[in-house]
């Protein structure tokens, strides 16, 4: 699969840069480019500065878009590259490369969709709601994350979606647990009919096996990390089972981030095939 081919190099315009919780939720305008990305795809941006001994862009799963030309990000700055972007005032300017890689599948009718977010990882989630809800979707968001400060938003999410359910594992915010604990019960009393998700691997393994035993589709966004995002360095491979039933390495970045979670080999990711 080539690079999407509505991909561009721009310089983008740092329009808003805040503080949410332990987040920043950072504001580009990209222009025109807009129009071509969908909720899944992501964003490289080339961090550190003309003089940076940084020289792999960083990926960031976009979070919604606007008619008026903006991106949203949410940036958790945790190593140097997104600590540089959270540091980055408005006005200043940012390179980019975006749309990148692939796109959530619509449904074709109204359905009752799952959406599930880990941490920082619900960021792809809140446009897709919007663009399901549109659709006439009735969308149920799941949010979890070790503690109350790592979720995302919750009451953004709570606004954008039909119903919100909140996990926490220290039991500081919502139920306690993980956020894949209770999603059978939550499945069935709803009458779910595909899943949605972003978040750490072991939660999509865990949702990919749910989603298995209630018979219903479920589309991952992998976290999986991105040293180039144009498929050349081949590090953000994943162990995929094609149409013809070979195992084979699939580039995150190329073939995903948006992959089906069935086919994902989970016991070999991480391994040499």
């Amino acid at each position: 699969m080539p690079i999407n081919k509505n991909a561009a190099q721009i310089r983008a315009t740092v329009l808003s840069n805040r503080r949410v919780g332990v987040y920043h939720q950072i504001a580009l305008e990209v222009g025109d480019l807009v129009r071509h990305i969908k909720p899944g795809n992501f964003i490289a941006i080339s961090v550190g500065g003309e003089n940076s001994k940084m020289v792999l862009r960083r990926a960031f799963a976009i979070s919604r878009t606007s008619d008026r030309g903006t991106v949203e990000l949410i940036i958790s700055p945790q190593g140097s590259g997104s600590k540089w972007l959270c540091a980055q005032p408005e006005g200043a300017y940012v390179d980019v490369v975006t749309p990148l890689g692939t796109a959530f599948g619509i449904p074709t009718e109204p359905v009752t969709a799952l959406l599930v977010g880990g941490g920082y990882g619900s960021a792809p989630l809140f446009g897709l709601a919007e663009v399901l809800k549109s659709r006439g979707c009735r969308v149920i968001m799941a949010l979890g994350a070790s503690t109350a400060a790592k979720i995302y938003a919750p009451l953004e999410g709570k606004r954008a979606v039909t119903l919100l359910k909140i996990f926490t594992e220290d039991g500081t915010a919502g139920e306690t647990g993980r956020v894949t604990d209770s999603l059978p019960d939550l499945i069935a009393e709803h009458d779910v009919r595909v899943i949605y998700s972003c978040g750490p691997m072991p939660m999509l393994e865990a949702l990919s096996a749910i989603a298995v035993q209630a018979d219903i589709a479920h589309q991952c966004a992998v976290e999986e990390s991105m040293a180039c995002g144009i498929g050349i360095c081949m590090t953000c491979v994943m162990p995929v089972k094609t149409e013809t039933g070979e195992i084979k390495n699939l580039r995150s970045c190329i073939d995903g981030p948006v992959m089906d979670g069935e086919l994902v080999q989970w016991h070999l990711v991480g391994s040499q095939l």
